[in-house]
């Protein structure tokens, strides 16, 4: 959709790599500690009861600080440079691991949940840094793809943790001890070593106070983070991922005994299924997308993980035929492969859903707040984390539920949360259903979108005038929302209608046809660039009826005029040929497009300052749109 860029060129710079390889070995050294601590119950030879009661209370002892200090957490990210943090979090972390080795070598279980109780706290205070930090080194159009790529990092650390954690008792045996001591310290310098090669990334609120009262600024930081309609609605999408993730990975291990009728090494091979799924989802959020943080990816996340949750019930709703099989015999028995699949689709689809939810709260949240709206995050994710345990654990043993009936549960109340969602935030659904009509019958190029659009602030948007879908197609290119002013009877073509006036398109009217519409489009106008909204017009005031431009009316003087400010130049090219235009007649208009997937290009010039004239306006956009109509 754009000019050759790779998500994956971030990993060859110093502003991203660091930064990545950090938290990918704090995530994997959290799990390779988590594991290991199971593997020494059973080098021990702890009875069953007592490993249960482990399994329930480690995962707590790792929650209870993001309740308890997430709200300083936040604070500190804000007031501190997040360089020295991420140093200073890191080498937390070696001396935390210090302490586990020394339980590990003793053999002594209290001193282990101290340490895990301490883990959770070094977490809760890299958290607010670790999505906080992106905006400050990644362009706007980077977004997507970093966080896709922090995403798909975590997933597979998580993952790959767990099995070197999970085998290091099995394979050091009698060295078992001293193996996982060794290991989680090694582990811990190594991410402080890595830590240090951070460039400085400066404080988002130098100044600011620190509340030590931790009820009062965990409510102070919930309200920060609802402050935004649509950013207070994302949390909320991000912290269901993590109810889903937790009843699903919960489930795993007696799903894979149970009901696939799978040895342990099928759990982590399930496991491993959907940790892939979600990496992959996650790093095709960029490519979707176009570099924009596309929100329309959202609503195909949520569908998608009821659709797979639906077909994984449906494919076993049952205890397994058979026992004690390995992976082969699981992949050759009557719905394996069906089973993998719905595991992977399931993962793929989360990270549709998870990445542009991110990429949208760093986007519009401010700099000097962003740090403690991802403490509220994490404060709220930990909450629901509790709730999914509590559930998963209740609905089977009170309501005798069978792990696929959870399953088929979920995949109901996600779709049913996803609604609500959606209802809520029309611009969630309706950012899809443009995504997926312009994505459907164009293939877009962009030129000079991500250094003409600004990040923040007021700006008008010029733009020749082609075909009906000019504002969709232009919606799908600029990665800020824009407010688009059209004439009032492409605003109320049916279907689309809904669209428009959900992105909060300005209908209008000539002053001939309807004077009061006109001067109530320009009172709207006004009010949204003073809000520092984005505005789109399209000055010729009505579509080309030869495919050449028309002259611009004087009503884009009238505007800035009123309110000066910077105006961005944009052009489309190659919207002449398509059904939505002019060109031919309205009966030809009814057929079938001319071309699948036409290539069309969207061109943006250098901002232009407001006392620019109608005329110099036209001029620049005929100059970016050249010969191509």
């Amino acid at each position: 959709m754009s000019s050759g860029h790779n998500q994956f060129e971030l990993l060859r710079q110093r502003r991203f790599l660091p930064f990545f390889a950090v938290q990918c070995f704090g995530a994997f050294n959290d799990n390779v500690y988590r594991q290991a601590i199971i593997g020494l119950l059973f080098y021990l030879g702890i009875d069953a009861q007592q490993r249960t009661l482990y399994t329930n209370l480690a995962p707590a002892l790792f929650i209870l600080p993001y309740f308890l200090f997430s709200s300083i957490a936040g604070q500190i990210a804000e007031k501190l440079e997040k360089q020295r943090l991420i140093v200073i979090t890191t080498t937390m972390e070696i001396c935390i691991m210090t302490l586990a080795a020394v339980g590990f070598m003793t053999q002594n279980l209290p001193v282990l949940l101290v340490a895990l109780f301490c883990t959770g706290t070094q977490s809760t205070l890299f958290g607010p840094v670790k999505y906080s930090i992106l905006p400050s080194v990644l362009k706007p159009e980077e977004l997507t793809g970093g966080n896709g790529l922090v995403e798909m990092g975590t997933s597979l650390s998580i993952l790959v943790g767990m099995i070197f954690g999970g085998l290091i008792f099995q394979i050091a045996g009698t060295h078992g001890p001293i193996t996982a001591a060794t290991a989680v310290i090694a582990f811990a310098v190594a991410g402080n070593l890595v830590a240090r090669m951070v460039p400085r990334v400066e404080a988002g609120a130098p100044d600011l106070k620190l509340n030590w009262n931790l009820l009062s600024e965990s409510l102070a930081i919930m309200r920060l983070a609802r402050k935004q309609l649509a950013v207070r609605n994302a949390i909320l999408g991000v912290s269901w991922f993590w109810f889903i993730g937790t009843v699903l990975t919960a489930q795993l291990p007696t799903y894979a005994e149970v009901n696939l009728g799978g040895t342990p090494s099928l759990y982590i091979f399930a496991l491993a299924l959907f940790s892939i799924g979600t990496g992959t989802g996650s790093l095709l959020c960029e490519k979707l997308s176009g570099r924009v943080v596309e929100i329309g990816l959202v609503p195909l996340g949520a569908f998608g993980i009821t659709a797979f949750m639906l077909d994984l019930y449906f494919a076993r709703p049952g205890a397994a035929a058979h026992s004690g099989l390995s992976v082969m015999q699981f992949l050759q028995a009557h719905g394996g492969w069906r089973i993998c699949m719905d595991l992977v689709g399931i993962g793929l689809f989360t990270g549709f859903f998870v990445v542009p939810l991110f990429a949208l709260i760093q986007s519009r949240t401010p700099r000097s707040e962003l740090s403690r709206v991802i403490a509220g995050v994490n404060i709220q994710n930990s909450l629901f984390i509790v709730i999914a345990a509590v559930l998963g654990i209740a609905v089977q043993r009170f309501l005798g539920w069978s792990i696929p009936q959870v399953f088929l549960a979920l995949a109901i109340a996600n779709a049913v949360v996803a609604i609500w969602i959606f209802s809520i935030v029309p611009e969630f659904l309706m950012r899809f259903l443009s995504w997926v009509m312009v994505r459907a019958l164009y293939r877009l190029r962009l030129h000079g979108i991500e250094r003409s659009i600004p990040d923040e602030g007021p700006a008008l948007i010029v733009c020749n005038h082609v075909s009906y879908m000019d504002a969709l197609i232009l919606s799908a290119a600029i990665p800020r929302p824009v407010r688009f002013v059209m004439y009032y009877r492409i605003f109320n073509i049916p279907v689309m209608r809904w669209i428009f006036r959900n992105a909060k398109a300005i209908p209008i009217a000539g002053a001939r046809e309807n004077p009061a519409l006109m001067q109530e489009a320009f009172e709207q106008i006004d009010a949204a660039l003073a809000d520092g909204q984005l505005v789109g017009i399209f000055p010729e005031g009505a579509l080309t009826k030869d495919g050449q431009m028309a002259a611009f009316k004087s009503g884009v003087e009238k505007i800035l005029e009123r309110r000066p400010v910077p105006v961005v130049p944009m052009a489309l090219r190659g919207m002449w040929a398509s059904m939505w235009s002019h060109r031919d007649s309205r009966l030809h208009r009814m057929r079938l497009p001319r071309r699948s997937r036409a290539r069309i290009e969207v061109v943006a010039g250098a901002p232009m300052p407001a006392d620019s004239s109608a005329e110099q306006l036209e001029a620049r956009v005929r100059a970016l749109r050249g010969d191509a109509a």
